[in-house]
């Protein structure tokens, strides 16, 4: 297995082209519980160029009804982004939320137990905190908004790393 570049750029600007609307090529789950996992995957994807089509722990998006957990599901998407064990696909760590970058992910939660909201960085300037990282993201669409703008109990970042390629 090979690791490669994960292109921030390119993650944010499919951000930036979609986040006020919908790519034809995916369903929009905006009725189902909400979009923004899968729009937050779009972009790591555009970022990557990878998905991983292991059926239980993969993250991949084929259509609406054949998706990993992972491509829709916040949880999924942190246990996913966040593995130990090395597998095909994009991958970060977790960090804090002055280390984030552009193309990197944040979830929040809004009862303080379980996180129920992804939001892909667009812009984070120095200092960084909620004030100076903007993000774009689904149900609720929005492009750059100030982090500072959500009411949230809790907050945990991904910092991207690159992403695992077969040889």
């Amino acid at each position: 297995m090979i690791t490669e570049l994960y292109h921030r750029d390119n993650a944010v600007a499919y951000a930036h082209r979609w986040a006020y609307s919908r790519n034809p090529l995916f369903y929009d789950y905006e009725n189902l519980g909400g979009d923004c996992t899968s729009f937050v995957s779009q972009c790591i994807y555009a970022g990557s160029g990878v998905m991983n089509y292991e059926e239980t722990y993969g993250w991949y998006y084929i259509d609406a009804n054949q998706k990993s957990p992972s491509w829709t599901g916040v949880p999924y998407f942190y246990n996913f982004m966040t593995r130990e064990s090395p597998s095909v696909g994009p991958f970060g760590r977790p960090c804090a939320l002055w280390e984030v970058r552009p193309g990197d992910v944040i979830q929040l939660s809004f009862d303080g137990n379980t996180y129920q909201h992804n939001l892909l960085v667009v812009s984070a300037a120095w200092p960084y905190s909620s004030m100076t990282i903007l993000v774009a993201a689904h149900s609720l669409d929005a492009d750059n908004r100030p982090l500072q703008t959500y009411s949230y109990e809790e907050s945990r970042c991904i910092h991207m790393l690159g992403v695992r390629k077969n040889e």
